[in-house]
């Protein structure tokens, strides 16, 4: 697994400043992308454990609120293992803090039996779509995606979504 670039002070992926990792890697090629440099797998930078420790270091700091995941397609069948042991290290090391992941997959129909789920706090699911383009939008491009209360969803068996 390969991932793109860290970012140490997020202001724009999540609420609060924010770690961010951007995956490396998506099949979906969304028209307009606004990370077109994350579609090959084979771009970027080996995604280790030293990369897990280094992220987990960095959101060591009061100011931090939370990690986001995103890419690139974190929830990847070549990307989720990486994505699931990342937001799980980061939920144990700082439980109080939020994790969130954006991803092209469907909440309901792809992702929610997955491991990976159980450590997010919130997840931006569905692909871009360019003619649904918004710029008033929060936290999404299209109006097609949702932001969903992961853990509400998981535990009410029902998509919840943040308001």
């Amino acid at each position: 697994m390969r991932y793109n670039l860290v970012r140490k002070m997020d202001i724009s992926n999540g609420p609060g400043v924010r770690v961010s990792v951007f995956m490396q890697g998506c099949a979906f090629h969304c028209k307009n992308c606004f990370n077109p440099e994350t579609w090959d797998f084979k771009g970027g930078k080996e995604f280790t454990d030293k990369t897990i420790d280094e992220v987990l270091k960095l959101c060591d700091k009061d100011y931090i609120k939370g990690l986001s995941i995103l890419g690139g397609e974190p929830m990847n069948p070549t990307n989720i293992e990486g994505t699931t042991k990342l937001a799980k290290a980061f939920k144990k090391e700082y439980p109080n803090k939020n994790v969130w992941v954006w991803s092209g997959y469907n909440f309901e129909k792809d992702l929610k039996d997955k491991e990976a789920l159980k450590y997010v706090d919130v997840l931006v699911d569905g692909q871009y779509k360019d003619e649904l383009h918004s710029p008033v939008l929060k936290w999404k491009g299209s109006s097609n995606q949702r932001v969903i209360d992961v853990q509400k969803s998981l535990k009410e068996n029902k998509t919840v979504l943040v308001k």
